[in-house]
């Protein structure tokens, strides 16, 4: 699931008191409106792929991170911490995505301009790089690798070694607007749905 922020429409009382804590620290409103949004449609998406009239208000977001405590690593849902979840937000788009097993999402806007060299030598491998030679490609690469350090396969400090091999995996990607890129990595074949509209 993705799209603009104002399309999650679903309550802030869903959040748990450490979402809204972290909600709370953004400067801008615009991000902070986004940090939401993307915290709401994973539970939407999740509630979705339990099925069985699944409630999304009765999903509980957690994340744990040894060095940065609550609020931050891999999300999971406390009702349901077999079914992989994964959310990304950048400005002005949210995207969430859930199934069984390990599930990464990323959303980054494309850079304008020419290639990023700078950021194209951190994160891409020698063959990479050599294959790389503007922006668009230069994020599908990066929402790829993102997606795959979301689900705990590859690290920031391993960028530049380690490639977006999808061998055993399965890749959903697609655009939004004119310089969003997206990328989802599954365990199993994904598919594309729209954000549900409660109501």
């Amino acid at each position: 699931m993705g799209g603009h922020p104002g399309e999650v429409r679903a309550p802030e009382h869903w959040l748990t008191d450490v979402e809204r804590e972290r909600a709370a620290r953004f400067r801008f409103e615009a991000d902070r409106e986004t940090f939401v949004a993307a915290h709401l449609l994973v539970r939407l998406c999740a509630a979705a792929a339990l099925g069985d009239g699944a409630d999304p208000a009765a999903l509980t977001l957690l994340q744990i991170c040894d060095v940065h405590g609550p609020g931050h690593g891999r999300p999971y849902l406390e009702q349901a911490p077999e079914l992989g979840v994964s959310l990304s937000h950048t400005r002005g788009y949210v995207c969430a995505a859930a199934g069984p097993g390990r599930v990464g999402v990323d959303a980054e806007h494309v850079p304008p301009g020419s290639l990023d060299e700078a950021l194209a030598e951190r994160v891409l491998t020698p063959r990479e790089r050599a294959e790389v030679t503007g922006n668009d490609e230069l994020m599908r690469r990066w929402t790829r690798k993102e997606a795959l350090i979301k689900r705990g396969e590859l690290s920031l400090d391993r960028l530049d070694r380690g490639g977006d091999d999808l061998d055993g995996r399965h890749l959903l990607e697609w655009t939004a607007g004119p310089d969003i890129r997206v990328a989802v990595v599954t365990d199993l074949p994904a598919r594309r749905v729209p954000i549900p509209h409660l109501g």
